[in-house]
């Protein structure tokens, strides 16, 4: 009984870490441009980040 808890905890466990290493991965997205040398189509993947909502930073006091 022991071992089949072990068990079954170990396959809970592996389970939700994978969902949690997925989850963080960022989108990627293809952008092309053409390039002004060679004239040809240049494409690359570049990810994107979410942008964090964040408290704004006060003003200093001017000094008079």
């Amino acid at each position: 009984m022991k071992k089949l808890l072990i068990a079954l905890s170990i396959a809970i466990w592996s389970l939700v870490s994978f969902q949690v290493a997925h989850a963080a991965e960022p989108e990627k997205k293809k952008v092309c441009r053409v390039d002004e040398k060679t004239k040809k189509e240049v494409c690359k993947i570049i990810k994107i980040h979410k942008k964090l909502e964040g408290t704004p930073v006060p003003e200093k006091a001017q000094k008079k």
